[in-house]
């Protein structure tokens, strides 16, 4: 089609605009007909009316029959653009910061993210400012290493000591697969060993005047022990079951994947003892090979992350709470006020330690140990209800709950709501051991911290019911289980601690 030399009239700007036409006979096949050049040319040019992104509209000639291709066309085009009969709302379309929008990533909240990110590196500098003008320094030269930590030798000795446990069950295994001995003593001989595995530490902390962090490591080592030797018989047990089921002729699922005949391996035993799982089988799945780069700078993070938690728990948390008052027995303001202060630093440690161990630790030690499942945790921080967090956050002892204590229970008739309940109060001593008896005491603050969760998971999940597609029950638990919870733990512990030593003092 040529171009004309003279200026377009209005009829042909009419013809080459926006506005809609009903279509005839003789427009059918025309411009107006086809989807692409009503949605180029309608949406785009009033798009954004008066921008950049227009006069690139305009100059590409993107929506026109023909590009304009001389300056008067141009302005005839860009003055008819501007008319007021041109639509400027054409679909429907939710706002930036509408929950649509946010839950359903259809709008970029980078610029968002990053102010956040500013905001958070401004505060905490001011925070790092104003505590080096109050305290000063407070890293002292025993950091990393201490002379009293010469002191507790019987602790080292008694984590040195815990081979002996899963060794007796590997002797115990090997006389029940020989049947040497009942099943009745079996499972007897069983109780009495992981109950030792745990009784045997604790007599150790409770009569020596150790460290919090060396009473809390063997603590925690000897309840991993605890949960992986009782996997260990309970396996082995079901195992033992399915071969006399095989010998029988009786049909056994695939799903059980079980070696047979069943042999007890010693070699299996160690491997699983230092693999990082709690849950007890003959193999595992294995990578090809060990990345020895990769392992060494997870081991530089892992150093550098524990100095940080280091460091928060020295320069900020510790006078903090030498500076407080006990929540329950002083000003209620006052005490809330400490509380949200210790919050902040709290919540960091917090998140350290859980990126090293669940992640650096975990997969350092699977990477060595080509250990090859390493779903150790899963988006926790997503969690819309407290139940979805507690089956997220921790995946091997919550594959441990699952295998070993909440099915079994269903299998004997238990109702679910009991078995979740038995879950968490099984949860709830571990934590009161793993914490009181390094402190030497027994007030039930953290066994009541954890079986205060069973509420909120009731809680979070009719919420999650009645308000669909909602963070209301993430909010509860970051508001809960980090703002509040355990930094009321923490004052708790550490002034129930001083009176003790106060009291041993003045005896």
């Amino acid at each position: 089609m040529a171009i004309p030399d003279q200026p377009e009239t209005i009829a042909t700007a009419i013809e080459h605009s926006t506005v809609r036409r009903r279509p005839t006979a003789t427009s059918a096949g025309g411009l107006y007909n086809s989807p692409e050049s009503t949605d180029s040319s309608g949406e785009d040019l009033v798009k954004d009316s008066g921008s950049d992104d227009f006069m690139d509209t305009v100059d590409s000639g993107v929506g026109y029959s023909q590009p304009p291709q001389k300056h008067e066309n141009k302005t005839s085009v860009l003055d008819f653009a501007y008319r007021p009969s041109v639509p400027a709302h054409r679909r429907v379309k939710e706002s930036p910061l509408s929950s649509d929008s946010i839950f359903h990533q259809l709008q970029s909240h980078a610029g968002l993210f990053n102010l956040c990110i500013v905001v958070l590196v401004a505060v905490n500098s001011r925070l790092i400012i104003e505590n080096l003008m109050k305290y000063g320094f407070l890293i002292k030269s025993g950091f990393w290493f201490s002379s009293y930590s010469l002191s507790d030798w019987p602790l080292f000795m008694c984590c040195l000591s815990l081979v002996v446990f899963p060794f007796t069950a590997f002797l115990v295994e090997k006389l029940a697969q020989r049947k040497c001995i009942p099943e009745s003593v079996v499972v007897l001989l069983h109780i009495s060993i992981t109950s030792a595995s745990v009784l045997y530490p604790i007599l150790v902390i409770l009569r020596c005047d150790s460290a919090f962090l060396s009473g809390v490591t063997l603590m925690l080592l000897s309840c991993v022990v605890w949960l992986k030797l009782v996997s260990y018989a309970h396996t082995s047990y079901d195992m033992r079951q399915l071969t006399k089921s095989i010998e029988k002729g009786e049909a056994v699922p695939n799903t059980v994947n079980m070696d047979y005949p069943y042999s007890v391996s010693f070699k299996s035993l160690a491997y699983f003892m230092v693999a990082p799982t709690l849950c007890y089988q003959q193999s595992y799945p294995r990578t090809p090979y060990i990345r020895k780069g990769w392992v060494f700078r997870q081991v530089v993070k892992l150093i550098i992350f524990t100095g940080v938690m280091g460091f928060i728990i020295e320069q900020y948390i510790n006078p903090i709470v030498q500076n407080s008052q006990h929540p329950f027995k002083g000003d209620l303001l006052y005490a809330i006020e400490r509380v949200l202060k210790l919050s902040v630093p709290n919540l960091y440690v917090w998140l350290c330690m859980f990126y090293c161990f669940f992640h650096l630790w975990l997969n350092i030690l699977a990477e060595l140990l080509r250990f090859g499942d390493r779903e150790f945790y899963k988006d926790w921080w997503n969690a819309k209800t407290v139940e979805d967090y507690w089956r997220m956050w921790n995946m091997p002892v919550h594959k441990w709950m699952i295998r070993h204590l909440y099915f079994p229970c269903l299998r004997q008739g238990i109702p679910k709501a009991v078995a979740l309940l038995i879950a968490f109060l099984v949860s709830a001593l571990f934590h009161e051991l793993c914490i009181a008896v390094p402190c030497h005491i027994f007030k039930l603050w953290a066994f009541g911290g954890i079986m205060f969760q069973v509420p909120l998971v009731l809680i979070t999940h009719h919420l999650q019911n009645k308000f669909r597609n909602s963070m209301v029950g993430n909010m509860i638990f970051w508001f809960i289980f980090s703002i509040l919870g355990q930094p009321m733990c923490v004052l708790l512990y550490y002034h129930d601690l001083m009176n003790r030593k106060i009291k041993l003092d003045q005896s």
